[in-house]
């Protein structure tokens, strides 16, 4: 309460009369991000604000509250703000800033996703950021780790009140995350503590914390496995309501969900149309006499055969270092685009994050200091069977490697967001509020991009071409399942059939697609976005200008949603 009661004070004085427009703003956004940034410790450590290192957040009914609270006291102050008194970089971040708040109040209000997600209380994140990266010496760290896991037991317990009926995957998935955050505090951690200069004075009060915090994980689970998952009878899908009100948030674009659908439907069949023509000189290689005239037949036994060639959980790391330092001479090569000095390091992907993605990249926060990039992968989960692990390594053969590298990496998300970091504006509401929309369609484009220009030969285009199939089917699944009642089965069938996909890869996606509404949706309007900037910009200023020039333009405006860079790009 303290916290908004300053930052309301705060509101009153940066909207005095005598300051102009741009003032107001400024002050108002970077007031609102420091009580946001203060509020949220585990967020703010992620960007790379450490102030908050040894703190959570308040989990509770009265901390849901104070969050509403504070967004909606905001909000009435930067709806007073005049878009056409601000400076070009301001009126962007006004418009920003205002729909993040909107977005704040609609999920609190309408979506109310701390009373049905478990997920969303899992502390293994709040602890493996403090390991993870090297911000600060190692003991200065687990001092923070040994705070954060003394205050677990107290976000369990909000966890215990707050949630209700959830549906039954998002418990599933909850129980199986924690499983991997207690191997986290109990195993994983040990290793930091050896390498510490801590006294054993100092290890054993660190060992009560983390004790204790594994023990209330355990009664956590044992509650959500004996109590939780018994009433977790509600629906995962969000209905057509709530779903086109997230949408338009979640993409910070008015596109609507009919236009989607009617554009994948017509780049679908486009897309397999490419596809086949690729697969048609492999396929005559492999097999010189074979009939061609049966498209699917061609497609299915080029990607057959390539998938024969793939890593397994003891090298994929490996292979992605590989494949991450060939893409890198590519782009510098082939003059793309600046290539950022940042350092990158593939890691397996923990086990307490595993269950939604295969592979994400972890960029350094935007306030971080000399901060590290992770891209991490993740291996089959230890119960899978023989036959689903061979299958998911044949969707994530060699040459779907090397596309999923250039899509996390390079010149994908890492490259990226380091060129994001290099954006400076009056205030930090760009960088904390980045848009998943261009972040997304910039990885996908990457894709393309590195394809057009001939990377890893026809074998790594037909990989490119099945992961646009892969990302125009998101955006179908997405409305489908979450408004249209779509099946798991039909949703199978879509993937295996239409895009092509491995059993493995279309079970792991129709769980994600239950968890994750309306993000699938990012990649596929992103890359529309991102090619409707490209054809702009040749438009105006000629293919002539390079692919370095317009790329780096591009990418200098950090990363807002495709629909303000018209403007800023003079378009």
């Amino acid at each position: 309460m303290r916290i908004l009661l300053v930052a309301l004070a705060v509101i009153a004085g940066s909207c005095a009369p005598s300051l102009t427009e741009d003032q107001k703003f400024e002050s108002l956004a970077g007031n609102y991000i420091g009580a946001l940034l203060r509020m949220n410790p585990e967020w703010a450590t992620t960007l790379g604000d450490h102030r908050y290192d040894n703190e959570v957040s308040d989990y509770s009914p009265a901390g849901v509250a104070a969050s509403r609270a504070l967004a909606a006291a905001y909000l009435d102050s930067v709806k007073s703000i005049t878009l056409g008194g601000l400076n070009a970089v301001n009126r962007i971040d006004c418009r920003i800033l205002r729909t993040n708040l909107e977005y704040t109040l609609f999920q609190i209000d309408s979506l109310r996703e701390y009373e049905w997600n478990p997920m969303n209380y899992n502390p293994g994140g709040a602890i493996y950021v403090l390991l993870a990266r090297d911000f600060a010496p190692l003991d200065e760290r687990l001092e923070s780790v040994r705070h954060r896991l003394i205050r677990i037991p107290a976000v369990l317990d909000a966890a215990r009140k707050v949630l209700k009926t959830p549906p039954k995957i998002y418990t599933e998935t909850a129980l199986q995350q924690n499983t991997g955050t207690i191997g986290l505090i109990r195993d994983e951690l040990n290793v930091y503590i050896a390498q510490s200069g801590w006294t054993a004075e100092k290890k054993e009060a660190l060992k009560a914390a983390q004790d204790s915090a594994v023990g209330a994980l355990r009664s956590f689970g044992e509650w959500m496995q004996k109590d939780l998952l018994p009433r977790s009878t509600a629906d995962f899908r969000l209905g057509d309501e709530l779903y086109r009100r997230k949408l338009q948030y979640a993409l910070e674009s008015d596109i609507s969900k009919e236009e989607i659908m009617k554009r994948a439907e017509s780049d679908l069949r486009a897309t397999q149309e490419a596809l086949y023509e690729t697969a048609l000189p492999l396929y005559r290689g492999f097999l010189p006499k074979g009939d061609t005239t049966d498209k699917n037949t061609v497609i299915r036994k080029v990607l057959d055969k390539l998938a024969g060639s793939h890593p397994g959980n003891e090298n994929i790391v490996e292979r992605a270092t590989g494949d991450l330092q060939k893409a890198t001479e590519f782009v510098r090569a082939q003059n793309l685009v600046t290539v950022p000095s940042d350092p990158v390091k593939v890691i397996v992907m923990p086990e307490f994050q595993r269950g939604v993605a295969v592979a994400y990249c972890d960029a350094a926060g935007p306030l971080e200091k000399n901060g590290q990039t992770l891209f991490s992968i993740s291996p089959t989960p230890k119960d899978w069977t023989k036959e689903r692990t061979v299958s998911f390594f044949r969707e994530y053969n060699d040459y779907m490697l090397q596309n999923l590298t250039i899509h996390e990496a390079m010149p994908g998300h890492y490259l990226q967001l380091a060129h994001a970091n290099q954006f400076k504006a009056p205030t930090m509401v760009r960088a904390i509020f980045s848009s998943g929309t261009f972040v997304e369609g910039w990885a996908t484009y990457a894709e393309q991009l590195m394809a057009e220009k001939g990377y890893g030969g026809p074998e790594v285009r037909m990989q490119q071409l099945k992961m646009r199939l892969r990302l125009i089917i998101n955006a179908m699944l997405d409305q489908k399942i979450h408004t249209q009642g779509m099946t798991e089965k039909e949703a199978m069938d879509l993937m295996k059939n239409e895009g092509y996909q491995e059993e493995g890869e279309a079970a792991g996606k129709w769980r994600r697609a239950c968890l994750s509404s309306t993000q699938l949706s990012t990649y596929y309007v992103g890359n529309i976005g991102i090619n409707d900037l490209r054809t702009a910009y040749e438009k105006k200023f000629g293919p002539s200008t390079g692919l370095k020039t317009m790329h780096d333009a591009l990418l200098s405006f950090g990363s807002p949603a495709p629909r303000y860079l018209m403007d800023a790009l003079g378009l």
